[in-house]
C-alpha cells in the first residue's frame, strides 16, 4: 500500500492521489500557498509512476485546486473557484466540441429552450478541438456549481475515456449527445447504423446496382457505425460486397475539427478519373456529400444524372445546395430536449434507462435521383424505415 491509496482499490490510482490531496487541503495540512512537494517526492511517497502522479496534479490544476508554475512546484490554490450561488435557477454545463458543426450548432437551441423552461441556466463552452480543455471545461462548470453536465465529447473511440468513466464512477449527473459505443455510458442520440441502413436501402430500392460509401477512415467510430448500416443494407437485399466501393478520404491526421467540406470537394474533383464509378454514393455526413457534389459538377460530373449521392444528418445547408441533397435526418430537436430532461431525472435520481436511442428518418430530394428515375418506395421500403429496434434492457427507443 502506498501512503494515503490502496494497490486494490478498484479507483485508478490517479484519482486515489487527487482524492488524498484534497483531504490533506481540508485538514489542512496543505494550506494556501503551500508547495505540495516536487513530482518525484510524491512518486516515492505514494509508490507510484511519474506518469500517475503528473496525472493527478494535471486534473488538480484544472479543478483550480492546485497551482502550477514553471521551474518552481505545484501550490495550493490561494484562490480557489468559488461556487456561483443560482438560488432559484440552477445550472448545467454544456460542453461542446465544435461550436461550427452543423449538428451541434443545431442541437444547442433545443437544449437553451427546453432547459430554460424547466428552470435551468445553461453553461456553454466550446472545447475547440482538445481533449485536454474538454476536461478543464469539466471541471470548472463543476467547480462553478452545475449540477449535471451535457457532452458532446471529441473521443472516438469505442470506450468513453478516463475522465468520462470517472464522472460515470461518481455518479454524476451527465448525459453524452455525441456517438458513444460504450453501453454503460449514458447517451441519448439516433440509431447510426439504422440510418445507414435506410440510406443504402433507399439507393437499392431506386434500381441501383453499384453504391459506394464514403467516409473518413477506420479510425472514426461513428463511420464505422452508419458503415456497418450500409453493409447490412446490401446483405438483406442480395447487392454483391465490393471493398473497391469504399472509399476512405480521411487520413491519420485527420481531426474532429477537420474541414469535411473540403474532404469531399477533393474527392469529387478526383471522381471523374476513377476506373470503375459506382452509380450511386452514400456518404458518412452531408458536409462532405455537399463538396463531393460541387468538385463533381466542376468536372462535369452532373448529380444525379451521373452519380446519385446520399448524406447523413440533415445539416440546414443540405436543402440549399444547387443540388438539394436526400439525407437521413437527425431529430436533434428532441436529442437536445430529452438531453434536458434526462438530466433532470438524473439529478432527482428518478430511475430511468442510460441510453435513449431515437430513430431517424430519410429526407428525399434531388440528389439520390427519386424523381428522374420514376420510381417511388416501395410500402415494404417505407415499413421497414420505421420498424422496432432491438433494445437491452437499460435502454429506451424513442419513436
Amino acid at each position: 500500500m502506498g501512503k494515503g491509496i490502496y494497490f486494490d482499490d478498484p479507483a485508478p490510482l490517479y484519482e486515489q492521489i487527487m482524492d488524498d490531496i484534497k483531504r490533506k487541503i481540508e485538514r489542512g495540512e496543505y494550506k494556501p500557498g503551500d508547495q505540495i512537494g516536487t513530482q518525484q517526492e510524491l512518486a516515492d511517497s505514494y509508490k507510484v509512476s511519474l506518469i500517475t502522479v503528473k496525472n493527478a496534479l494535471s486534473h488538480l490544476v484544472r479543478e483550480g485546486i492546485l497551482v502550477a508554475r514553471a521551474g518552481r512546484g505545484t501550490f495550493v490554490s490561494e484562490r480557489p473557484i468559488r461556487r456561483i450561488d443560482f438560488t432559484g435557477h440552477r445550472a448545467i454545463g454544456l460542453v461542446l466540441r465544435d461550436l461550427k458543426h452543423p449538428y451541434f450548432s443545431m442541437i444547442v437551441h433545443s437544449i437553451e429552450e427546453r432547459a430554460y423552461e424547466l428552470g435551468f441556466h445553461v453553461l456553454l463552452t466550446s472545447s475547440s478541438g482538445s481533449i485536454e480543455k474538454e476536461e478543464s471545461q469539466i471541471d470548472r462548470f463543476k467547480a462553478l456549481g452545475a449540477e449535471g453536465l451535457i457532452i458532446a465529447s471529441l473521443s472516438l473511440e469505442f470506450r468513453a475515456t478516463d475522465y468520462i468513466q470517472r464522472l460515470h464512477r461518481e455518479n454524476f449527473p451527465y448525459i453524452m449527445v455525441s456517438y458513444i459505443h460504450d453501453p454503460d455510458c449514458w447517451y441519448v442520440g439516433s440509431d447510426h447504423e439504422q440510418g445507414g441502413f435506410m440510406a443504402t436501402e433507399h439507393l437499392i430500392g431506386l434500381g441501383y446496382k453499384t453504391i459506394g460509401y464514403v467516409h473518413v477512415g477506420h479510425g472514426h467510430l461513428l463511420s464505422e457505425v452508419r458503415k456497418n448500416g450500409y453493409y447490412r443494407a446490401l446483405m438483406e437485399y442480395g447487392v454483391p460486397y465490393s471493398a473497391d466501393l469504399i472509399y476512405d478520404i480521411g487520413s491519420k491526421e485527420l481531426g474532429p475539427s477537420a474541414d469535411r467540406y473540403q474532404l469531399g470537394y477533393q474527392f469529387g474533383k478526383k471522381f471523374s478519373n476513377l476506373a470503375a464509378k459506382p452509380e450511386a454514393l452514400f456518404f458518412y455526413n452531408d458536409m462532405i456529400a455537399l463538396g463531393f457534389i460541387q468538385g463533381a459538377t466542376e468536372e462535369r460530373i452532373k448529380v444525379p444524372d451521373d452519380v446519385a449521392v446520399v448524406g447523413f444528418d440533415d445539416a440546414l445547408v443540405s436543402r440549399y445546395g444547387s443540388v438539394p441533397l436526400t439525407t437521413i435526418h437527425q431529430p436533434v430537436d428532441r436529442i437536445g430536449r430529452l438531453a434536458v430532461e434526462i438530466i433532470q431525472k438524473r439529478i432527482e435520481k428518478t430511475d430511468i434507462g442510460n441510453r435513449t436511442i431515437l430513430k431517424p428518418s430519410l429526407i428525399v430530394r434531388d440528389s439520390c435521383g427519386a424523381r428522374k428515375r420514376g420510381k417511388a418506395i416501395s410500402q415494404d421500403l417505407s415499413a421497414k424505415e420505421t420498424h422496432e429496434i432491438p433494445k437491452t434492457p437499460s435502454e429506451h427507443l424513442e419513436a
